[in-house]
């Protein structure tokens, strides 16, 4: 049958034999082109670059590109999960905040923790996400809950960089997706592993976690291969783009010793792991079995041009407007009219009380417009001064309460206005308040105690009325108070 199907049709037999010959060859020459060229281009896209670094001390044992400017991929996340928790630790935002996704997050691509437009998630999750399975819309989520937008993120990213000695670092997102100008080196990522280490030691524990809640899904960690088979290993972040190739800073910690091992352009992660061991067996054999801990310095912003990101240093004692003398045949309207004259003050004249109450004084405009949207927002709005007061319109309980002086001593009332994350925040809530609400609080102590789970922030010293009223006052304004009975 076939014989016969091949004489009656010669023509295209020969066809199938050339055709078959001709796919041959080209499958030939596409296979020599790939075994010859392939890791050539490989290595041209995403160049090799490593540094070895004792943890320590910061001394580096071995380098290889190290100051070659490369694409970062995913190592990005530490700096945006560090200023996170620099954004927690001043007070800026807290892990229990809530977070609104935006349409650009939502949009970022794989790997992802899938979040959608306008949902609302807590800070931490964003955190355990990013860090542990490095989902782009979390840390795009993160940036823009911390400074608005992604462009205005990615300049403090850069600004934080600076600070921390990464002068060959710009970053343009939180994320690491490969973008023209976002760059860093094997130096500036090692030295960023090591501020995290020691900056924020409580925080660190993250990048160990096999696995974690991120709220709306179970996240498991993109290094956990290295963390099962590595002893000592406890971190830090992986990365991959096609234009970076497989990146890593690891660290690892045994008999007190610590190494970080930065690898840039690695051919698949396999291979980025293996080569990553190597480097941590090099630290460890070349390191001390002592040596004195130098951590490094936290990132100074005073000494920054333009724009800062430094918060102003917690009051410590503020100026409260004293009371007029008042003689005793005044009538309570009266005493009233002056009282409210005293405490006809103006933004200007809280920033000088501000100025003087602080350690540092303030120095940038940012900082004085900040405060001035705080006075905004807070101090009340001061009545006419053609308005006219009616004996009868002042209770007695009221007249009472702007003349009597707070009690000293246990039996005295006070007034919770609420739990606080860091020390900072309860003073500043405190400070806040008392400016705005001078007339009830004058007199009152500021009181901050701290909790296991965190700072109270309290007034002491007042009366069962003056508590009360003042709580009123701050409800009415959908703030946080509840009275506290002597003890």
């Amino acid at each position: 049958m076939f014989q016969s199907k091949a004489r009656e049709n010669p023509a295209n037999n020969k066809n199938e034999v050339v055709d078959v010959q001709n796919r041959l060859s080209i499958y030939l020459l596409i296979t020599v082109i790939t075994l010859t060229l392939g890791p050539w281009s490989s290595a041209v896209s995403a160049p090799y670059a490593a540094v070895v670094m004792d943890a320590r001390t910061g001394k580096i044992y071995h380098s290889r590109n190290a100051d070659t400017r490369l694409h970062p991929a995913s190592l990005t996340k530490m700096m945006t999960l560090y200023i996170a928790f620099q954004a927690i630790d001043r007070g800026e935002i807290s892990l229990d905040t809530y977070v609104t996704v935006s349409a650009n997050a939502a949009a970022e691509p794989a790997s992802k923790l899938w979040l959608k437009k306008g949902q609302r998630i807590k800070l931490r999750y964003l955190i355990r996400a990013a860090s542990i399975k490095s989902a782009n819309d979390a840390a795009t989520a993160i940036g823009e809950a911390i400074s608005g937008t992604e462009v205005a993120f990615g300049k403090r990213m850069t600004r934080t960089a600076r600070a921390l000695g990464m002068d060959r670092t710009t970053f343009k997102n939180a994320h690491g997706l490969t973008r023209s100008g976002h760059l860093s080196t094997a130096r500036d990522m090692s030295i960023l592993g090591r501020h995290m280490i020691y900056d924020y030691p409580q925080y660190y524990n993250l990048f160990s976690r096999r696995s974690a809640n991120a709220r709306v899904a179970t996240v498991r960690n993109t290094n956990r291969r290295l963390l099962n088979s590595y002893k000592g290993a406890d971190g830090i972040k992986t990365g991959y783009t096609r234009a970076a190739g497989s990146n890593l800073v690891a660290s690892a910690e045994r008999g007190g010793e610590r190494i970080i091992a930065t690898m840039f352009g690695g051919t698949s992660s396999a291979a980025r792991n293996a080569r990553v061991v190597k480097l941590l067996d090099m630290g460890f054999a070349r390191a001390p079995s002592t040596a004195k801990l130098q951590k490094p310095t936290l990132p100074n912003y005073g000494a920054e041009s333009g724009s800062s990101n430094r918060l102003i240093t917690a009051v410590l004692k503020s100026i409260r407007p004293e009371i007029r003398p008042s003689k005793k045949s005044e009538k309570p309207t009266e005493f009233v009219l002056t009282q409210i004259r005293d405490i006809k003050t103006q933004p200007d004249d809280i920033l000088k009380a501000l100025k003087a109450a602080t350690s540092n004084p303030i120095e940038t405009q940012a900082e004085i417009l900040a405060i001035k949207s705080i006075t905004k927002e807070t101090f009340p709005r001061v009545r006419p001064t053609k308005l006219s007061f009616v004996s009868t319109n002042i209770t007695e309980s009221q007249a009472s309460l702007d003349t009597e002086t707070s009690t000293t001593g246990s039996q005295t009332w006070a007034i919770s206005i609420g739990k606080f994350n860091t020390r900072y925040q309860a003073e500043r809530v405190l400070v806040r308040t008392a400016l705005s609400e001078t007339s009830v609080l004058s007199g009152a102590n500021r009181i901050v105690k701290a909790r296991a789970s965190g700072y109270d922030a309290m007034f002491s010293g007042l009366t069962r009325d003056s508590a009360d009223l003042a709580c009123r006052r701050l409800k009415a304004q959908e703030l946080t108070c509840h009275t506290i009975s002597p003890s």
